[in-house]
């Protein structure tokens, strides 16, 4: 895998590289997003967790839409999303959702949602009641579901999976040596078997990585073979972006050619749908990571 030499140089100054850009919010699809969120009282993790493809996004007339409130009972050493102890549960919030995926014209939706431990079905009903909500109002979307690892419950995995998603993602966010840092409440091997879970059930499933958070190359491939072990299709891989001081730095600024080596490894390995660059997230243009994936019709975001 190849290195790039100014890619170091930034990392010293502190300095994005020139290969990280984010549109700045604005325009009028942007505008119309931001008011049917708004209006319908809806999180997405698009402002929450920081996204710097939120501007791209919201201006292609799509968000990542985030269940179950704004406040995460998880402190991962990544994100953004404020951590505490989650004060209230809206049982409404899958019908807003769902009226506003049939105002947005959604041809394929992508939710996902904060960590609830507290709950003693971790949200798990809301994950289903939303997910048929949304399949009840707009028949036509794909749906993608990003969800947490429900501390490994079957159950609770199962319930969420009987509602109906389309697509069923679950980050593995690193490789092993750095699962603890980067998600000290999660585990790395209860992620692996929450994805097997899924796939052995027929479910199309997903995941994906943050890349030059302290990762070394062949802990990368490692990651990438388990999680084809295990029957992922879909992959993302994306550069790390630390949100705040108090979050773990970046480790190195990987380069677009190094991305483009990891995808072609990651061929070679079998996954169906893979994308891989710097500024890939894991919902980012899912639309298109879904269209090759066999079994479904090519999909656009608004009709």
């Amino acid at each position: 895998m190849s290195d790039c030499s100014d890619s170091t140089a930034d990392l010293a100054r502190n300095r994005k590289p020139r290969w990280i850009r984010s549109k700045l919010p604005g325009g009028a699809a942007y505008a119309e997003v931001r008011g049917i969120v708004d209006g319908h009282r809806l999180n997405t993790v698009c402002q929450s967790a920081e996204c710097p493809n939120m501007g791209e996004c919201w201006n292609r007339g799509t968000a990542t839409f985030m269940i179950l409130g704004n406040i995460c009972t998880r402190a991962c050493g990544f994100c953004a999303i404020a951590t505490g102890r989650p004060t209230e549960l809206d049982l409404d919030e899958p019908r807003r959702l769902a009226e506003a995926v049939v105002l947005m014209k959604l041809r394929h939706c992508v939710v996902t949602s904060v960590n609830r431990d507290e709950l003693a079905d971790g949200g798990a009903g809301v994950w289903a009641a939303t997910i048929r909500a949304i399949k009840t109002a707009s028949p036509s979307t794909t749906l993608e579901t990003l969800t947490g690892d429900f501390k490994g419950r079957e159950d609770l995995l199962r319930q969420v999976i009987d509602a109906g998603p389309d697509i069923y993602n679950h980050n593995l966010e690193t490789v092993e040596r750095m699962s603890r840092a980067v998600r000290p409440q999660a585990s790395y091997e209860r992620s692996l078997e929450v994805l097997r879970r899924a796939a052995s059930w027929g479910m199309v499933t997903k995941s994906g990585l943050m890349l030059g958070i302290g990762e070394r190359k062949p802990e990368i491939a490692d990651a990438l073979r388990r999680l084809r072990d295990v029957g992922v299709q879909i992959l993302t891989l994306g550069q790390y972006l630390q949100p705040g001081k108090q979050y773990l730095p970046v480790d190195r600024w990987v380069t677009p050619e190094e991305f483009s080596e990891w995808k072609a490894f990651a061929q070679e390995l079998g996954f169906a749908s893979i994308a891989s660059g710097p500024m890939v997230r894991s919902s980012y243009h899912a639309d298109e990571t879904a269209r090759i994936v066999p079994g479904f019709e090519g999909v656009t975001l608004r009709t």
